[in-house]
């Protein structure tokens, strides 16, 4: 009789394996609600990528530790250093960015750019040829490389509500990330996209990305679970006493003192 037993701890095990193949399927069918949501013009320019499995949730991670340590603001430093854990904690990473909002603006004249309602805040600061943008330049100086169309930078938002909605509906948890977008954009999930989110996504008893204590990228579980580890380990050769010939629940010289009263 085959079986399919299913629990969230510990991390890894087959159990703990099978809830994360779940939280997989629900992962997916969040980026079929990112690619059919709402978009400007009716024009698709959302694309998605599921990060899954410990060695890739690990590489994400780093990345964000490296940009809180080196890129990002003091103000933004524990907020990444934190969500490295999130991520690390998470069954799934799911990407989602859009693609046309730093290379095909709408051209719909609105300003919500802040410029000109032309246009041409965008079309000034790049290359283009007769309105088509040259995007072979990649490299970049800010955090997000700019200019970008207003317009298409909120159909992220439109993608992102909308699988989120459907983590709400599958009961997973979730949470969307600048800190995880940026992290994942760096090492090439949603490559084409210069505006991506990341959404961590899990199934737990406790929601993991709520109710977050102080210094958390050091009092985190795993942290506490490896001190205890150590603790043990150590103490337990501190005594050294042969478990065969010595029972520390017994007095000293109580076996002789139990002759002397008989």
């Amino acid at each position: 009789m085959s079986r399919i037993h299913i629990e969230e701890w510990p991390p890894y095990t087959p159990s703990e394996q099978a809830k994360k193949d779940n939280v997989l399927l629900a992962a997916k069918l969040m980026t079929n609600a990112a690619l059919t949501a709402p978009f400007t013009g009716g024009v698709g320019g959302i694309e998605a990528e599921i990060a899954y499995g410990q060695k890739e949730l690990e590489y994400i991670a780093r990345e964000m530790e490296r940009l809180a340590n080196h890129e990002v603001p003091e103000r933004l430093k524990k907020p990444f250093l934190y969500e490295a854990v999130m991520v690390r904690e998470s069954d799934v990473v799911v990407f989602i960015g859009n693609y046309r909002a730093h290379s095909t603006p709408m051209d719909a004249a609105c300003g919500l750019c802040g410029g000109e309602q032309d246009c041409s805040f965008v079309y000034n600061k790049v290359k283009h040829l007769n309105g088509i943008i040259d995007t072979t330049d990649r490299q970049r100086t800010t955090a997000i490389k700019g200019p970008l169309c207003t317009l298409r930078a909120h159909d992220v938002g439109y993608a992102v509500g909308s699988a989120l909605w459907i983590a709400s509906t599958l009961f997973v948890d979730a949470k969307p990330c600048y800190s995880v977008g940026l992290a994942g954009r760096n090492l090439d999930f949603c490559m084409k996209s210069e505006v991506v989110v990341g959404i961590l996504v899990g199934a737990m008893a406790k929601n993991p990305y709520a109710d977050i204590p102080t210094d958390y990228h050091l009092t985190n579980m795993a942290k506490q679970i490896d001190a205890v580890r150590k603790i043990s380990i150590i103490t337990r050769q501190m005594a050294n006493h042969p478990y065969h010939r010595f029972d520390p629940s017994k007095p000293k010289g109580s076996k002789d003192k139990k002759k002397k009263e008989d």
